[in-house]
């Protein structure tokens, strides 16, 4: 895998930590009991609390061998790796204090 998409990876996890959603990360692991673990976390218990809403289920393996795409942004024409711009997002948290 490449280092930059697993990188991304885990900063799109950090993001949605600091938004204070729910990041569950670690090997994928059926016990024995048959409940299906990731890291410490039982993913049957966290799917029970959360039936009947709506979700938005984002899960990323951190051993595939996908490339990202290069892309251009919208906003200052500069080409980029990854979730969004760097140089705007570093000028967002210049100017307003946050991203």
């Amino acid at each position: 895998m490449s280092s930059i998409r697993r990188a991304t990876i885990l900063k799109l996890a950090a993001m949605a930590h600091e938004m204070n959603l729910d990041v569950m990360s670690g090997p994928l692991v059926r016990q024995a009991n048959g409940r299906w673990t990731i890291g410490h976390d039982d993913l049957m218990s966290w799917l029970e609390e959360h039936s009947g809403q709506e979700l938005v289920f984002v899960m990323g393996t951190m051993t595939d061998e996908q490339r990202l795409e290069t892309r251009t942004c919208r906003t200052c024409g500069r080409d980029y790796t990854g979730i969004d711009c760097p140089y705007c997002r570093a000028n967002r948290i210049r100017l307003r204090g946050h991203a």
